[in-house]
């Protein structure tokens, strides 16, 4: 989409998502692209999802920013922490659910 591109697929949630597969792999100018898109596509967080090479794309990364990756985090946690104030038992359900599955 040129210069207001939004990303590379729709459905990531809460994010404007990047998606490379190059030989040579240049992180800073996919995470700058991906921040831009996110405000384009009116997205909270970019990303960039680097595939490896000669791996499926279930063993590639996803790549964010530091600055990026502390207000997911952050935003996760106030989630959290408004869910557990709202419905303990939702919350300790759903965090069961998460722990069991890592």
């Amino acid at each position: 989409m040129g210069r207001l591109d939004i990303g590379d697929v729709a459905g990531y949630y809460l994010h404007a998502a990047e998606l490379k597969a190059e030989k040579t792999i240049t992180l800073s100018d996919y995470i700058a692209q991906a921040n831009r898109e996110a405000i384009h596509a009116d997205q909270p967080f970019g990303c960039a999802v680097v595939k490896r090479r000669m791996k499926g794309v279930e063993d590639g990364y996803v790549v964010r920013d530091v600055r990026t990756d502390v207000r997911l985090l952050n935003r996760l946690r106030d989630m959290e922490d408004a869910l557990r104030a709202a419905a303990p038992t939702a919350y300790a359900l759903i965090d069961h659910q998460h722990r069991e599955a890592a």
